[in-house]
């Protein structure tokens, strides 16, 4: 079972509360830092999507800052078909692409993956009452859920 953050809730100005999709889905490797990478970049394309942009938040950090940072990894994760088709639908869903994957360190063999659940990007964007861009969103989200799974299987079997 894949790791997600508790609905959020968001109240309305009239008041009622409304459910949030989690943001993310999250996922505990026993991996160092790179071997996460590495193996969250290999389920991302199983999944039909590519890494188009990397960033080391903590090479950048100690670039740009001169402090350190515990290894931090965003990668932006495309499915060029999805991509296209909401991009043809509605142009500013670019706003919100790629969808972004996370790496943290978080200690000896340990990692943590979060992995952007795009029906928060959707919801965020205002973009929910499109069916046509829900029907891409949930084919992205199913997706990237079964990358977060297999990560998942991954941890289970490797802490055996």
């Amino acid at each position: 079972m894949t790791k997600t953050k508790p609905t959020t809730r968001i109240t309305t100005s009239r008041g009622k509360a409304v459910k949030a999709p989690p943001l993310a889905f999250e996922v505990e490797l026993p991996l160092p830092s790179d071997a996460a990478v590495a193996r969250v970049t290999d389920g991302l394309k199983a999944e039909g999507f590519g890494v188009i942009t990397r960033i080391d938040a903590h090479s950048v950090f100690h670039d740009k800052l001169g402090v350190a940072f515990r290894p931090y990894t965003i990668l932006g994760a495309c499915n060029p078909k999805l991509a296209h088709e909401a991009l043809s639908l509605r142009p500013e869903v670019g706003l919100l692409l790629p969808c972004n994957v996370t790496v943290e360190h978080a200690g000896d063999r340990l990692s943590i993956v979060r992995i952007l659940n795009p029906a928060a990007m959707v919801r965020l964007g205002g973009l929910e009452g499109d069916t046509e861009i829900a029907t891409l969103m949930q084919d992205a989200r199913d997706r990237l859920l079964r990358v977060a799974e297999e990560l998942r299987a991954h941890a289970n079997t490797v802490s055996l």
